[in-house]
């Protein structure tokens, strides 16, 4: 009887649960034997030691790093780096602590990767700097058993002096876009009246109608001065008719 109760007990001081979003490692002897799946498993105390392993996604928050781009400009920057653990054996035994060692692999793949490009194209391609980083990472911590799914570059941060310049250069653009708008608009209207000229000098009467319609314009608005402008079918009238009197007293 006394043995039955010594048995019920280590029995029950042995028995373990692993959780679904888990992985255990049973060691006997120091040595890993094999991976315990989720339920509830046999420990044996003093013998044998087991270690739970988290299989879920883990955020981890890649804290802000100084560095410098390309082109020499000091800037901060952080991320969040997604990853998972897919091999429970790799995790723990070829790492000592792989949440450390994933977060300062993160932070020295972004220095370098941050580094390596200009700051135009960090602001401009920053999915395709995130994605490099991510390959990286993934790489190197495929021995570790740990599956990097996804890095964001959350923020970047400028010096007031770098921000200061960066909005005169968009206020330069800007100023150079509007001058050619102004340009082209002013050709475009060139052109129109050029077209119009030539429309109403190839039709007699054209022209003075054109003006009867720009007066009666005018006269709508009595604070107005009107400065009444002769066509030149008018002055070639006049003219023709002073020859035609000069031919007569001749």
């Amino acid at each position: 009887m006394y043995y039955l109760i010594v048995v019920v007990f280590i029995l029950m001081i042995s028995v373990r649960q692993i959780n679904e979003f888990e992985r255990g490692l049973l060691f006997t002897f120091g040595k890993f034997s094999k991976i315990l799946n989720p339920g509830w498993r046999i420990v044996l105390p003093i013998v044998q030691s087991y270690r739970k392993v988290d299989i879920r996604t883990k955020a981890v928050d890649v804290p802000e790093q100084e560095t410098i781009t390309k082109d020499n400009v000091s800037i901060k920057i952080n991320a969040v780096i997604y990853y998972k653990v897919f091999d429970a054996e790799k995790a723990i035994c070829q790492v000592e602590n792989f949440y450390y060692a994933v977060s300062q692999l993160a932070q020295t793949t972004m220095r370098n990767i941050v580094g390596s490009v200009t700051l135009d194209e960090l602001l401009s391609e920053r999915e395709k700097i995130s994605s490099e980083i991510c390959d990286v990472i993934d790489k190197a911590t495929d021995s570790w058993g740990i599956k990097v799914e996804n890095v964001e570059l959350k923020d970047v941060s400028l010096p007031e002096e770098m921000k200061r310049v960066i909005a005169k250069a968009a206020e330069a653009e800007r100023e150079k876009m509007a001058v050619i708008t102004k340009a082209k608009g002013e050709s475009e209207a060139a052109e129109n009246l050029a077209k119009a000229a030539t429309v109403m000098g190839a039709a007699p009467g054209a022209l003075h109608l054109r003006t009867l319609a720009t007066l009666n314009d005018l006269s709508s608005d009595q604070s107005n001065t009107v400065i009444f402008a002769i066509p030149i079918e008018v002055l070639r009238a006049l003219e023709g008719i002073g020859k035609n009197i000069e031919k007569i007293n001749k």
